[in-house]
Parts: C-alpha cells; structure tokens; sequence
C-alpha cells in the first residue's frame, strides 16, 4: 500500500497548482475556478480531520505553497494567476521575496497549505476501513474489467470479484472508453532527495514551470535536519537520457540550494502522472446511468495535484455510490464531459505521437507494450520497459511494474 504512485510524490498537498487558476478562468469561467478551489481546499480539511480523528502521526505541516518565476517578463503571468486564485475564494497574494535563497521575479502566495507524509495516512485509513468490516487485498491485479450481467473484475489466477459497481483509481484505467483515451497523457517526472541542517531548508514549498519545472519542498528528518526534496525534469516515459536528466536536476539543486551539494548521500526516484486535455481531472462514471458502463466509475488525469485531487475524487465517487448529495463542482469532472474545441489540436498532437509508437511497436525488432502495442522505450536509469503512449512500466525481466498493462512482456 502506497508502493505505487502515492509513494512516489513528493508530499504537497495544497490547493494552488502551478498556474491552473488562470487558465480555469479564461477557458471554463470565474465558477469553473471557484469549484475547482473549493474542491481542492475541502480535501485539505478532510485530510486534516481525518487526521484528528484516526489520531494518525502523517507529519502534518502548515507550510505557504508558491508558484513563481524567475524572468521578470513573466511577473504578468503571476500577478493574473494571484488574481484568479483570490477570486476563486483561495488567500493568494504576489510577493517577491518567497524565502528562498535565490533571488526570483514574483510568486503567488498561499497560505496554510499542507506537506504530508501521505503512506502514514493511507495505513490509517486503511486501519479504519478493516475495523469497520472492510478489506485490503494487496499484491492482487486486475487483469480484466466485467460488465454487463457479471459485472466485476477478474483478479490474476482468475479469481472473479462480483459487484454493483467498480472504481478504477489505478492511475491509467486498464479499461478505458475510446473518448477518454484520447483525452489522457503520460508525463514521468525526476526527484532528489539529500538530508541538510535545517538552517538551509527553505520554509515553504515551491514550484516553478520554468526550465522543465523546480519543485522543492522539506520534510521532518529528525535531530534538526530536514530532507530537502527536489522534483523536475519532465518527460514522456521511454524517451531515453534519463541519466542525463537526473544530473541536470541534482546540478541544478546543488547550484541553487545550500546544503544540497555537500550532502553525504542522495536518493533518487521518480514519478508518473497522468494529464487531461483540458487540465482538469476525469473523476466519475463513464458510460450513462443506467447502463452496465454506467457502473463502472474513473478516478484519474490529475496532472501531478493527486494528493488533493485523490481525496476530493474519494469524495466526490464516495456521494456517487451512495446516493449522498453531489458537490456542485461534480459536472466540471465528469469523464463524459464534452472536449473544447480549443483543445483538440493538443489531442491531435498527442495521438499522431502515439499513432507513431504504434508503427515502431509492429516492427519486427521491437519491444511492445502487451496494453495496446506501443514500441517501449528504455529506461537505463531504472532499469525498465516504458510505453510512451499509456505509461505501462515493466521490469526488465519483462514483469509488470505499472499498468494499465496487466500482462508481463514475452520473452522474445
């Protein structure tokens, strides 16, 4: 539990995304931004009451979270960000000087925002399910997804769980309607962690798009030390130099906070996300009510904000499932919702891409992906198989890693 992609981030949990506010506005409307902040901050305080009443330790810290820029020509773009987030009901304010020890052109400010120790929140909850007569089943795949009259899923081994309904939180959906296929990307980021004195730890957590995105942010390391976490570098899973990318990211940490350089040992992992088109997550049914697609309900596209996004997507399908009253931002998630216009050149680029992975894939030479056919790239860095089309990841002894690939590669 929490080995996958919960594991592997690096524990923010706030309501401000990079420069999402802005783009809401100008795309879906001032009511589009302010539901989407109010879902954000509601996971938030439902983290924080959770929390409380489990009585679970998740190293909960009220930090400020920051989005900024180091080129002056973008201070516009901060300031209007600010200004989407304040009037979608978020504190944000502009400063300049964020606490970090580099000098940057302007950030936006939020604050009372949270970093988390998100594995020592999932066994809590998980502890509370078991005692209220739920179960965990670890180590089971699903390999196949039923509808219809046997509605369900199949585990491997070819166990069949029946049920009303199925949710695929499962980061990439193994089973995943034509529409919403296309709507969905891949993108793997690099983190670096070091341990440092405290007197170098920056005090809030921060995040740039700049230069193949910067985020940085502490956590508790004990005896007045912090591990400073560094994350960036983004890319398409099996693109190659990912030895590269790590120097550049560790590089640029050392370069730019004190400490980092002189740390005895650095740990390196990364992280996989899944994007939408249109920047919002797909969270909810997708086939209409009444039908057997109709039972089978999404919780995925978070664009790398899966801590608050999850919870709000926990949430928002646990009222679904229930019959429990819906959030009035429940439409601007919806799998079904319709593609803007705007957003299908980007769609358009992305499956030529992939429609190209699919033509190297069928060479007679090269490693394919056992989810769609996809040629896989490999990772040196990691030591594995990686699809660029849907993400599905596989050891390099062929086992699979990461789906939504059920079926480890062959032999040949």
């Amino acid at each position: 539990m929490g080995a996958g992609v919960t594991g592997h981030t690096t524990g923010k949990l706030t309501a401000l995304h990079g420069l999402r506010y802005a783009r809401l506005r100008r795309e879906q409307g001032a009511e589009a931004a302010a539901h989407y902040a109010e879902a954000q901050q509601d996971a938030l305080g439902e983290v924080v009451g959770l929390c409380a009443e489990l009585g679970a330790d998740a190293e909960i810290e009220h930090r400020p979270a920051y989005t900024y820029t180091l080129d002056r020509r973008n201070a516009g773009l901060i300031r209007a960000e600010a200004a989407a987030a304040r009037a979608a009901g978020l504190p944000a304010t502009t400063v300049t000087d964020p606490g970090l020890p580099y000098p940057v052109a302007a950030a936006v400010r939020v604050d009372d925002q949270l970093q988390f120790h998100p594995r020592r929140f999932l066994l809590a909850v998980a502890d509370d399910l078991v005692a209220h007569g739920g179960r965990v089943h670890e180590a089971s795949r699903v390999t196949e997804v039923r509808e219809g009259a046997d509605r369900g899923v199949t585990v491997g081994g070819g166990s069949a769980v029946r049920a009303r309904d199925v949710v695929l939180a499962t980061h990439f959906p193994l089973s995943c309607p034509t529409p919403l296929l296309l709507r969905l990307s891949v993108r793997r980021e690099l983190v670096v962690a070091a341990v440092v004195e405290e007197r170098h730890a920056p005090y809030g957590m921060y995040l740039t798009p700049e230069g193949g995105t910067r985020s940085v942010r502490t956590a508790p390391a004990g005896d007045g030390r912090r591990l400073l976490i560094v994350a960036g570098e983004t890319f398409e899973p099996g693109a190659g130099g990912v030895r590269h990318r790590f120097g550049r990211l560790e590089a640029w940490a050392s370069g730019h906070l004190p400490g980092f350089a002189d740390a005895p040992t650095v740990h390196r992992w990364a992280a996989q996300d899944v994007h939408t088109a249109d920047g919002l997550p797909c969270v909810g049914p997708v086939g209409p009510a009444g039908s057997g697609a109709g039972h089978l309900h999404v919780a995925t596209g978070f664009g790398g904000w899966g801590l608050s996004n999850g919870v709000a997507a926990g949430r928002l399908l646990a009222a679904r499932l229930t019959g429990g009253p819906l959030p009035a931002w429940a439409g601007l998630v919806d799998p079904r919702r319709p593609l803007p216009l705007r957003e299908y050149p980007d769609v358009a680029r992305h499956q030529a891409s992939v429609a190209r992975h699919y033509a190297v894939g069928f060479g007679p030479r090269a490693r394919r992906c056992t989810h769609m056919g996809c040629a896989l790239g490999f990772n040196h860095a990691e030591n594995t198989w990686e699809c660029p089309c849907h993400g599905s990841r596989f050891a390099a002894d062929g086992t699979v890693l990461q789906g939504p690939a059920t079926r480890p590669l062959d032999d040949d």
